[in-house]
Parts: C-alpha cells; sequence; structure tokens
C-alpha cells in the first residue's frame, strides 16, 4: 500500500512541476524592465531616434521656399519720378527709409493726395471730426477757429474739386524719429464763400480756380501709428 501512495504522490508531483512549467512559459516572469500600459495618446506621433530630434524655430520657411533676397536698388534710379538722384529731397527721402525701411515715397503721395482733398472738403463743410484725425493740434486748432468765426457770421462754403494736377515732394528731412515731407499741390477747383442771405462774398460758385498749396506732412516712424499728419501749411505760388 505504501508503494502504491508512493506512485501517486509522485505521478502528482510530476504533474505539478508540468503544469507549472507550462504556466511559465505563457505567462511570462517579472524582471522588473516591463513595459508600461500601452498609452493611446503617446501613440499618435511616431517616435523619433534621439539623433533625429529638433526643436522647430518660429516662422522658419524650409530652404526651398524661402524668398530669394531682394536685388540692391541702383541709387539714381531709387527715386525715379519723385526725386532727381544727388537733391536734397533724396537724401531726405534716404535717411527716411533709414528709420522705416518700408517707406514708399510713391504710395505716400497717393495718400497724400486723398489727404488734401478730404481735409480741404472737411474745412468747408465744417467737418471738425475728420479735421481732428488728419491735422496736428496746432493745425487743428487753426482750422477750427477759422470755422467758428465762419459759423459766427452764418457764412458758408462750397468747395468742388475739378482736378488734382501735380503733386511732388519739395522737401525731406528725419528730425530724431519724426518724418517730414512737404507736398506742392496743383489743383483746379472751385470754391464760393456765402454770407447768411446765401450772396458769395469771396470765390466764384461758377468759375474753375488754380490754386497750388504747400503742405508738410509729420510722422513719428517710432510709432505704430501708419498715418501722417497735416503739420503746417502755406499758399504756394
Amino acid at each position: 500500500m505504501e508503494d502504491v501512495f508512493d506512485i501517486y504522490t509522485i505521478i502528482f508531483l510530476a504533474l505539478a512541476v508540468f503544469i507549472f512549467l507550462r504556466l511559465r512559459s505563457v505567462l511570462g516572469q517579472r524582471t522588473g524592465h516591463e513595459r508600461p500600459p500601452y498609452d493611446p495618446y503617446a501613440a499618435r506621433e511616431p517616435a523619433r531616434p534621439a539623433a533625429e530630434k529638433v526643436v522647430a524655430l518660429p516662422n522658419r520657411m524650409p530652404e526651398a521656399a524661402a524668398p530669394k533676397p531682394a536685388e540692391p536698388i541702383v541709387p539714381g534710379e531709387r527715386w525715379k519720378g519723385v526725386a532727381e538722384a544727388g537733391t536734397a529731397v533724396a537724401a531726405g527721402l534716404d535717411a527716411i527709409v533709414g528709420g522705416d525701411p518700408n517707406f514708399d515715397a510713391k504710395h505716400f503721395l497717393t495718400g497724400a493726395r486723398a489727404a488734401y482733398e478730404m481735409i480741404v472738403n472737411a474745412f468747408a463743410e465744417g467737418d471738425r471730426r475728420t479735421l481732428k484725425n488728419l491735422l496736428s493740434r496746432e493745425v487743428y486748432e487753426g482750422f477750427e477757429a477759422a470755422i467758428t468765426e465762419r459759423e459766427k457770421r452764418g457764412e458758408t462754403v462750397e468747395s468742388r474739386f475739378v482736378s488734382i494736377d501735380n503733386a511732388e515732394i519739395t522737401a525731406a528731412e528725419l528730425r530724431g524719429r519724426t518724418a517730414q515731407l512737404t507736398v506742392r499741390f496743383q489743383c483746379k477747383l472751385v470754391s464760393a464763400t456765402r454770407d447768411k442771405d446765401g450772396n458769395v462774398t469771396d470765390g466764384n460758385a461758377e468759375k474753375v480756380t488754380d490754386v497750388t498749396d504747400v503742405w508738410t506732412f509729420a510722422r513719428d516712424l517710432s510709432s505704430r501709428d501708419p498715418n501722417w499728419k497735416l503739420v503746417a501749411t502755406e499758399a504756394g505760388q
């Protein structure tokens, strides 16, 4: 009987060892270097080898898409159509570009033409709001005083542009961070001032008149405001 017990005991022990070895081969064993549980978010971007990891630079363009450097401007051609090379005006424009590389003289003249017409019309209509946005404080005070006196007398002004025949820069300079440009305007204008009874007291409501004005505009190049303001006016010849 003891021999039988010993035989069964040996059989059971053999089976236990066999089962243990099978489970171990299937489940494996912990070594302390197991991978962490799968993270679905970490798998959204493939990992790069350490040698390929880079830090992207903001606003950097690929070399193939990078713009070509601008071709150098011939000094004598820079202000063609605006100022003669070697003149004081050209030197002043060069100084302004030095303070503001984005300055464009032709673009400025286009804006100056528009401002000239707006200011003349706003003054005739007594539009103080428009004038305040386009004039320096000193010039606005002069315009506003003239409008106030005109209103006290009951006078009105009729003004109509026929054409702006020419607008040219006659002076340019940079004072510190303030750029100043003087423009000579030549235009055709119909203008008349009427009293409170409607009678014309100045000008002619039916006649086209040639008018020449010399206006100076200024802008602080360190300011984020891109607009130029009228800082001085005088009648031209």
